[in-house]
């Protein structure tokens, strides 16, 4: 489409360029994720290695970005930014219990705020669900084709854990925002159609569980699409794009007031 529009490709400032074809990429696939930019001197950034440093400081790194309160009611709020994978919970998972886990267990409901989420571990996904589920039978909770590889990577929930399960039992409330983004988003969309867990806030960004940054040949142009697609095995669709929708729509900052009236009036 745009080798046969000439209006497109005589716009001589590339960053111009870059933001045209970036419009018309999106409305042409409908798809708000991909990307067109000029970035000269661009270095991909490396794969963060695991920091060699001691479980102590890594939790204090990790407490940075989760917020964990009792409210009234003897409710457990858990305010989390970024969820970590597998090998960081690995290492740093007895002190996450003694820190955080372990305060919020014996409360009679809990409240995740994902609002401010942004980031996260693919692999950290079967460790949140899993807290809130049965140990058996497991559960099939999503499956993530990359299609880089050409594979589907099935994730399961754990049939052991380290410390308690939450269980299924008392109430569990997910807080999102239009910020919500990427990994939250899965976690919120796998616990909502789970039955475990209610949503409140607001629609999610509909983001994707990984992105790529092509190099568009021996040029400054880069295009960035996703590489992975969440295919839920309970609907059969994905959060992305469209984003995961609230069961109980509420402006943002309205949202924790609204869950703890749920949580009050449930238990």
């Amino acid at each position: 489409a745009a080798s046969s529009n000439t209006e497109i490709l005589g716009i001589s400032d590339p960053t111009t360029l870059a933001s045209v074809l970036a419009d018309g990429v999106k409305k042409t696939v409908s798809d708000s994720r991909v990307d067109v930019t000029y970035e000269p001197g661009f270095v991909p950034a490396a794969p963060p290695a695991m920091p060699n440093i001691p479980p102590e400081h890594l939790a204090a790194m990790i407490k940075d970005t989760v917020k964990v309160e009792i409210l009234d009611g003897d409710i457990g709020y858990l305010k989390i930014q970024h969820i970590i994978g597998e090998e960081m919970a690995q290492k740093v998972g007895p002190l996450l219990l003694e820190y955080i886990w372990d305060k919020v267990l014996p409360t009679s409901g809990m409240i995740l705020d994902f609002r401010n989420a942004v980031s996260g571990e693919t692999s950290g996904i079967p460790y949140i669900v899993s807290y809130y589920t049965d140990p058996e039978p497991l559960i099939h909770i999503d499956s993530v084709y990359e299609r880089m590889s050409d594979l589907t990577i099935e994730l399961w929930s754990m049939p052991t854990l380290l410390g308690k399960r939450y269980g299924t039992s008392k109430p569990l409330i997910i807080l999102t925002s239009k910020d919500t983004l990427g990994v939250a988003e899965d976690v919120a969309y796998c616990l909502k159609h789970l039955k475990r867990a209610t949503i409140v806030g607001e629609k999610t960004a509909g983001g994707t569980m990984k992105m790529a940054k092509i190099k568009v040949g021996d040029t400054d142009f880069y295009v960035s699409v996703p590489v992975a697609k969440s295919i839920n095995p309970i609907t059969g669709k994905s959060w992305e794009i469209t984003g995961v929708a609230p069961d109980v729509e509420v402006a943002a900052e309205d949202a924790l007031d609204a869950a703890i009236a749920i949580i009050k009036l449930r238990t």
